[in-house]
């Protein structure tokens, strides 16, 4: 494993990267990039396991903490989704110069789902596949209407900040989500896409990941049954799902 931070214009993103246990030095092989959620971190259960598996697949896993998250620079209260696009790219970027890698996977966690969604449509000559879990595209929906993460606000005149789960969040938040074209990603991108959603999700409705696999040309739905948002009861599932959509397109 190597740990290390991507400049993105001044901000440090921390970042880990995993080989195949089989990789030598010379050897090429294929980069997942992994996202993480919302108050999310590249440490949590899921996204770990979800780099293993990639890594047992053959393929090199590199895990980043996206801005006011983790271990980067930047401060919770001042991110937005633009800020976790402008560094999305610039981890892409960093990750196409690496000399051992041969083709690129974009996946990502809830709102690392929909920042993957994103990316994928910006930048859709760069990734083989795309893996979207649990992706939270509801957030740009919601904030145009005057709802993100259980708050209620006049979407035309928007607060300067606003509470979420106890923490202090900038209405730039809410701003810039509102500006994001989720369905012109969608159609932007026409490589292999896996959505992975439990069927429970208490976070993101289930019907948001229904509707996206069928707004995209080549898409699979891997639906969860009896899991939540961070799948805490069928995490294996998820990783046979990640397994089986990998193995298929390789």
């Amino acid at each position: 494993m190597k740990e290390f931070y991507i400049n993105n214009d001044g901000i440090r993103l921390h970042s880990k990267l995993d080989m195949p246990a089989s990789w030598q030095e010379g050897d090429k092989c294929p980069l997942a990039i992994i996202i993480h959620g919302f108050t999310g971190h590249m440490e949590e259960r899921h996204i770990r396991a979800v780099a293993e598996t990639f890594n047992d697949l053959g393929i090199a896993s590199l895990r980043v903490d996206m801005y006011g998250h983790g271990s980067s620079d930047g401060e919770f209260h001042d991110h937005n989704l633009f800020k976790w696009l402008d560094g999305a790219m610039t981890v892409t970027d960093y990750a196409k110069k690496l000399d051992f890698v041969t083709d690129l996977y974009i996946c990502g966690h809830s709102q690392g789902g929909l920042t993957t969604v994103m990316l994928a449509g910006m930048k859709p000559d760069d990734f083989k596949a795309a893996l979207p879990l649990s992706p939270a595209v509801y957030i740009c929906d919601g904030a145009r209407k005057g709802f993100s993460h259980g708050q209620s606000f006049d979407p035309l005149h928007l607060p300067e900040e606003f509470e979420v789960a106890g923490l202090r969040l900038s209405g730039n938040y809410i701003r810039a989500a509102q500006m994001l074209d989720v369905e012109g990603a969608i159609e932007r991108f026409t490589m292999p896409v896996l959505i992975v959603h439990g069927d429970e999700d208490e976070a993101v409705p289930v019907e948001w990941a229904q509707k996206a696999a069928e707004q995209y040309k080549d898409c699979r739905l891997a639906l969860i049954h009896g899991d939540d948002h961070c799948y805490n009861y069928h995490l294996d599932k998820v990783l046979d799902a990640i397994r089986e959509f990998i193995s298929s397109i390789q």
